[in-house]
């Protein structure tokens, strides 16, 4: 477990902040942009769970502390010292959300149209936290053209935004409530 005693310790004053093998990088770094933004997508689930119980509540909770395993991850480079034994995004994390997007999707109608973000509270914060997600992705694949990078957890990004998707139309009374779009009806 981590242990935190002193919340500030003025070492990103100078603009930049430690990895997890110890190295020193500038807080704008790929990298750091990519953990981040996992951060950020952490922060919107969390702001969906206001709006949730139970069963769903359960599952975005398993989700956050994978995102935190996602964020060790992708703070500790695949080469630098501290590589081996360091906490790393496995195939069975990816599989669960495989298995809970499968079951959720099996009570949804389909789709005809693209889903506008919206319906419930609880839909909106999950396509928030989808699109936050994707963007997330989306550095984690530019690092991972850059350096190593665990290819599970790009892996667990692109189940994770079809996981929140398939979750919000399930909060949409089962996709009666999604918002659908309609091309070209507001010319």
């Amino acid at each position: 477990m981590v242990r935190l005693t002193r919340i500030y310790t003025r070492g990103g004053d100078s603009g930049e902040t430690s990895l997890g093998d110890g190295r020193r990088v500038a807080k704008q770094s790929l990298r750091v942009e990519a953990f981040g933004t996992v951060d950020e997508a952490n922060a919107a689930i969390g702001l969906a769970r206001l709006h949730t119980a139970s069963e769903t509540d359960q599952m975005l909770a398993r989700i956050q502390n994978d995102l935190f395993d996602l964020g060790a991850d992708l703070c500790t480079p695949e080469t630098g010292r501290r590589a081996a034994g360091a906490l790393r995004i496995v195939a069975a994390q990816v599989e669960r959300l495989e298995a809970e997007i499968d079951a959720t999707n099996e009570s949804l109608a389909p789709l005809d149209s693209f889903v506008l973000p919206g319906g419930s509270a609880a839909a909106a914060h999950l396509h928030l936290a989808r699109t936050v997600t994707r963007r997330a992705e989306r550095l984690v694949c530019a690092l991972a053209a850059a350096e190593p990078v665990n290819p599970e957890a790009v892996k667990y990004l692109n189940r994770l935004s079809d996981h929140l998707f398939v979750l919000s139309r399930r909060l949409n009374d089962n996709g009666a409530r999604d918002v659908l779009w309609r091309p070209g009806a507001t010319r």
